[in-house]
């Protein structure tokens, strides 16, 4: 609709093996060849390759029908024939594979270079297996094991570290330019921003990636504005950045109406670290500095940031207030991990068990 393809529908069919071969020597001073059939080829597989330079399912638009080739047939003189050559679909990361009927999940090729969907049908053996000493001129053979035919959902689901929710107009795109080397479109009507965009924040040493959504209205769970068609994008997403305008009117109400929503859409998106961002500082006139003491009394247990883009105000703090939102995370995960291992216990040691300072007291 807008230029981004998100999801999409696909017929996939793994290729059939060759059939195997049913022929004897005929040879000149040969006498009683005997059987000589080759065994056919196998069927070529359907293989997902994640490619970094694609970031939408476009191409995938156009072509929605993949076949790979089947294998050949056998022949005499005990010849194979050529196996089927693999059709190899490429998709952008964070590709996620379903099935179109029931809409369960096949495959999250997140972190996956090359994935092997379908495998090729095996090719039937040529006479010369059947050979016995109680039949030597067998006349048959193998035919080859059909491939597999399939219809998948394909969706893609962005990969990002922090993803940007606010009302239409609150500033996301224009934070997103000003982090990142992105250049979102901004201008002063609603919905500038119709498809995510991403962008790469580096901070010292350490990157992330941000992700802009189009903007979020009450009702959106309803379908009011572009309702939740985007809000996948942010499904993996480290943290949330809650983006509210101090110029706009409902101020105090924006992060709760955001809040219910997304709750509508998923309620495991709340359970993410988030960090409020109050945008237009630079809105004096309207009273934005009180409305930013305001929102940060009503909030005491979050952290809220002022900021003005164009002043460069508050812009370094959020650069921080990400980095250490994803660390925190990620050492909250590892620390899991550990007590897992661990059978939900952390392993304490005491030190001095194991070296006192007087050995010669140890018995």
């Amino acid at each position: 609709m807008f230029g981004f393809s998100d999801e999409t529908y696909l017929d996939v069919a793994s290729g059939n093996g060759g059939n195997g071969c049913v022929s004897f020597r005929r040879e000149k001073y040969v006498e009683r060849g005997g059987p000589d059939g080759g065994d056919g080829g196998r069927g070529g597989d359907v293989v997902f390759v994640v490619k970094n330079n694609i970031r939408t399912l476009g191409n995938l638009k156009l072509t929605r029908s993949f076949r790979a080739e089947n294998g050949h047939n056998g022949s005499s003189r005990k010849c194979y024939g050529a196996n089927g050559n693999d059709i190899e679909i490429d998709v952008p990361p964070g590709t996620v594979i379903k099935n179109a009927e029931t809409g369960e999940l096949i495959k999250d090729l997140t972190g996956v270079d090359r994935w092997v969907f379908l495998v090729g049908g095996r090719g039937g053996q040529g006479n010369f297996h059947f050979r016995t000493a109680s039949r030597q001129t067998p006349r048959f053979a193998q035919t080859g094991q059909p491939g597999e035919i399939v219809r998948i959902g394909v969706e893609l689901l962005v990969i990002a570290d922090i993803g940007f929710v606010g009302f239409p107009n609150a500033g996301k795109s224009s934070l997103l330019n000003v982090l990142t080397n992105a250049r979102s479109k901004v201008a002063g009507y609603p919905f500038t921003t119709k498809i995510p965009q991403l962008g790469m924040m580096r901070y010292g040493e350490q990157d992330l990636v941000l992700a802009d959504i189009p903007g979020i209205i009450k009702g959106a769970s309803e379908g009011t504005g572009m309702g939740f068609k985007f809000l996948r994008h942010i499904s993996r997403t480290t943290g949330l950045a809650f983006l509210i305008d101090l110029s706009d009117d409902r101020y105090l109400e924006a992060y709760d109406t955001l809040s219910e929503e997304l709750r509508a859409y998923s309620p495991e998106l709340l359970d993410k670290p988030q960090v409020i961002i109050a945008t237009h500082l630079d809105e004096v006139e309207k009273g934005s500095l009180e409305h930013l003491e305001e929102l940060k009394a009503k909030y005491k247990n979050k952290e809220v940031i002022g900021l003005c883009v164009y002043l460069d105000d508050g812009i370094d703090e959020v650069r921080k207030s990400f980095i250490k939102l994803v660390n925190a995370n990620e050492n909250e995960q590892l620390q899991s991990l550990r007590e897992s291992r661990n059978g939900g216990f952390t392993a304490v040691i005491d030190t001095d068990a194991y070296y006192p300072e007087n050995p010669e007291e140890v018995k």
